[in-house]
């Protein structure tokens, strides 16, 4: 309980993560993954299922459910006090650890469970991908035109290129990047290791983008515990705090876009290291949400981690790769790792888990204090920034 007292951000803390497989899962849909994830999170964080009093969950594109959290819970067989869904495209991830850490800091829960599941690649049809493909452009302004989603990106990778001059090999560069760290991945959907030119040769798909810039598509789940840092004193894990949360909304549809090459991320990224009261420079991780090759590059500047236009030169360095100085995607993200749709980035959430805990085997990073996460829904549209940290626990 609060007693009245709301609690600060950094005393909430994750305590527990699961996984199910991932890639292509044949046998278990949307909801089987899902409750797996939550099975999995609460053993790991030494509870039972009655002890949670809050879940949030975003709802599938392949099987949609009205009330999903609901379902979720009827699926488990419990009875929450608090139940929510949430659908902000990729970035809910974030966005619902926040309303998850926001109901233990008000005392409204005490141990919250934040899970995500789909099944894009083993129960998505044809005509139900067409309708989420669709779904993204403004039915007046882009629909009618027929444009994909990576055709959208695909407009923001030319108007990086006319701007700053970055070319189709740099933006190759962050699939390079991934498949290095995939490669160190067991869990991985994809792991082996591709190069610039191996980039460049794959199949065209929206000018300037190729096969290999774009996410690949799975299945998958995950799901994570949090509670207040007293009640995990009595929990087996090392507590994970939250040091640090920012959102930014700068348009739905991309034709309303005022500026193409920076994104909402600069406005989330200096809430979340305002809160945080850090920098760039302090952050030892990151796991962006890296959909398509531009978006990856755009973060990178927006969140500071380079000077706006120098994304191709960064990713080109080697920076983001095993050994440099900003690892990036340490599980292999989005490009390579998995990508079953809206839970997308939870992979690096978990990712992050098992970097504080020392868990990621060839790919660990000695002792991280500070890991940044960001994702992004829409197409470049809606952000959330959250950093994570071992420095108060």
């Amino acid at each position: 309980m609060t007693h009245g007292r709301t609690l600060d951000l950094e005393d909430v803390v994750i305590v527990g993560a699961g996984e199910t497989d991932l890639g292509v899962v044949v046998d278990r849909g949307p909801m089987e993954l899902g409750a797996e994830s939550v099975q999995k999170a609460v053993k790991d964080a030494g509870l039972n299922l009655n002890q949670i009093d809050g879940l949030i969950t975003c709802n599938s594109l392949v099987h949609p459910v009205m009330y999903h959290a609901e379902a979720t819970a009827e699926y488990l067989g419990i009875e929450p006090r608090h139940c929510m869904a949430v659908g902000t495209g990729g970035g809910t991830t974030f966005t619902a650890i926040r309303y998850a850490a926001a109901a233990i800091q008000t005392g409204l829960a005490h141990t919250v469970v934040v899970a995500m599941a789909d099944s894009m690649r083993s129960f998505m049809t044809r005509e139900r991908a067409m309708v989420v493909q669709a779904s993204s452009g403004h039915p007046l302004y882009e629909q009618p035109y027929g444009p994909s989603v990576p055709a959208y990106y695909a407009l923001i990778a030319r108007a990086h290129m006319a701007q700053y001059g970055t070319t189709e090999e740099q933006f190759a560069e962050a699939m390079v990047s991934s498949r290095a760290w995939a490669s160190m991945n067991p869990t991985a959907q994809y792991r082996e290791l591709v190069s610039v030119g191996d980039v460049m040769a794959s199949k065209p798909i929206a000018d300037p983008l190729k096969m290999l810039d774009c996410s690949i598509v799975s299945d998958g789940g995950a799901a994570i515990v949090l509670t207040s840092r007293e009640r995990a004193a009595d929990m087996p894990n090392k507590p994970i705090s939250l040091l640090g949360y920012g959102e930014g909304h700068s348009y739905e549809h991309i034709s309303q876009s005022k500026n193409l090459t920076q994104s909402a991320a600069v406005e989330s990224g200096r809430l979340a290291y305002q809160e945080a009261g850090l920098t760039p420079a302090d952050i030892d991780i990151a796991q962006l949400y890296d959909c398509f090759s531009p978006a990856l590059l755009i973060q990178l500047e927006d969140l500071g981690f380079c000077a706006k236009g120098e994304g191709g030169h960064f990713l080109q360095s080697g920076a983001t790769r095993p050994g440099g100085s900003l690892p990036v995607n340490t599980h292999g993200g989005m490009l390579s790792h998995c990508h079953p749709g809206n839970p997308g980035a939870m992979f690096g959430v978990t990712e992050a888990i098992a970097q504080f805990r020392g868990l990621a085997g060839p790919r660990q990073q000695a002792n991280p204090r500070h890991i940044l996460l960001h994702a992004q829904g829409g197409i470049m549209s809606s952000h959330a920034t959250l950093i994570l940290s071992q420095e108060y626990a």
